[in-house]
């Protein structure tokens, strides 16, 4: 919280204590008139009247007493972003010490399992018990909590990676990241190439299709797609491009979402997880999605 809304709640809550205070002091009053020599309001329903008699002296000791306990815990504990009482304490502080707590506490665990490679540390059934942990908080979210993804997040239990699936290159995904983009062709190749490329692309993953639309296909597919998915399809996992011929879509593999696809291009975002986890739980996490693809023994 910053510095203007600590001081604006603070002077909130001074305001509120203050109006508390008037509040209980002209309630406690007689209320002046007539009325007053009688010892009522002068208010009657049906034959009762109001009396105008001030609370117990014992009752307002207690209001009394929880308003210099809510200004003496105002000036203590004020707890307002980094605005400190007089103790000194904010719950930014407080949250950072229970960090730093946990940190010192788990510090030795993860760095007994950073030493461990990760095909070794995937085997490790107390490390995965840990790597799960940490993959339900972080990234099951996108890929589901079993790892097998949905329409734009890839299925991390299968043996399909588009950026490699080596214990380094899974762990660099993890720390730094990744950008996927597919340009939009549709200009370029207008609906019909669009469509014969996309039959072409779909031959590729074996499925059947008009002769002359693969012909088509295949001859814009070298102009337009080759640089990236390479000349069989098999594409390259340096630029995360996926290969064409496993018959594995990541958006979809019908005819009208692959079409879409090459029309209007794709981009998705793995984001970096290294200044949320850091090194040594993204080790632990990386063997946890590892092991997902690798039966263990």
């Amino acid at each position: 919280m910053s510095s203007a809304w600590s001081w604006y709640v603070t002077v909130l809550s001074l305001a509120n204590i203050l109006a508390c205070v008037w509040l209980i002091r002209w309630t406690a009053k007689k209320r002046p008139g007539e009325a007053a020599a009688s010892d009522t309001t002068g208010h009657e329903w049906d034959g009762l009247k109001e009396y105008n008699n001030p609370m117990p002296r014992w009752w307002l000791g207690l209001f009394y007493i929880t308003i210099v306990f809510a200004l003496g815990y105002l000036l203590l504990y004020p707890g307002l972003g980094n605005f400190k009482g007089l103790l000194g304490w904010t719950q930014v502080g407080a949250y950072e010490a229970e960090v730093e707590a946990v940190e010192r506490d788990v510090a030795p665990l993860f760095a007994k399992y950073a030493a461990l490679p990760i095909p070794e540390l995937a085997k490790d059934p107390a490390a995965m018990a840990t790597g799960r942990r940490l993959f339900v908080t972080n990234c099951a979210v996108c890929h589901g909590a079993d790892g097998h993804g949905s329409r734009g997040f890839p299925n991390l239990a299968d043996t399909i990676w588009h950026w490699g699936g080596a214990p380094e290159q899974i762990e660099q995904t993890i720390t730094q990241g990744r950008t996927g983009m597919m340009m939009a062709w549709g200009a370029a190749l207008g609906e019909d190439g669009v469509k014969a490329v996309a039959t072409y692309v779909r031959s590729l993953g074996g499925h059947a299709g008009d002769p002359a639309q693969v012909a088509a296909g295949q001859e814009k597919y070298q102009t337009f797609c080759i640089a990236c998915h390479g000349p069989a399809g098999k594409g390259n996992p340096m630029l995360g491009a996926p290969d064409l011929t496993d018959d594995y879509w990541l958006y979809g593999g019908s005819e009208q979402i692959i079409q879409t696809s090459i029309r209007d291009g794709r981009q998705g975002v793995m984001p970096a997880q290294k200044d949320l986890l850091g090194a040594e739980r993204i080790h632990v996490l990386a063997a946890y999605v590892y092991g997902l693809s690798h039966e263990q023994p």
